[in-house]
């Protein structure tokens, strides 16, 4: 691969993971597909900045544990939803006046909400738990 493809590469990963960042804090703006997008960019140009995202310690283990299809953890899900309607709610009522503004916002939080209810819920293994060994 040459050079500035390689650059291009780059370039649109990193866009795709400041853009993943923002929807951290902005529920209209979708985190889980940028930072897949980033992933995909960043395996195509730069084992270096793709392993940086799979093992950063901010989302690393959560696009793991998505692109492996493990899921995502309850917590995430509630605090996302939570975020996601309260946020997307305030602007309804009190920002966006225009009846079709209003309902492309609750369309969109609507279609967020379904996507992340029907994404697996990642329980991870606990390691306190004991294992019953049978005595005999």
């Amino acid at each position: 691969m040459n050079k500035f493809v390689r650059s291009l590469w780059i370039a649109a990963g990193t866009l795709a993971v400041a853009l993943g960042i923002l929807g951290m804090f902005l529920p209209v703006l979708p985190t889980t597909p940028f930072l897949l997008l980033a992933a995909f960019c960043y395996a195509r140009s730069s084992e270096r900045f793709y392993r940086w995202l799979l093992y950063n310690r901010w989302f690393g283990e959560y696009i793991r544990n998505y692109r492996e299809g493990r899921g995502i953890p309850l917590r995430e899900k509630v605090l996302t939803l939570a975020a996601l309607w309260a946020t997307i709610g305030f602007t309804a009522l009190y920002v966006v006046t225009s009846w079709w503004g209003r309902l492309i916002l609750v369309a969109i939080a609507t279609g967020v909400t379904v996507h992340l209810v029907k994404v697996k819920t990642f329980r991870p293994e606990s390691s306190t738990r004991s294992v019953k060994v049978p005595h005999g």
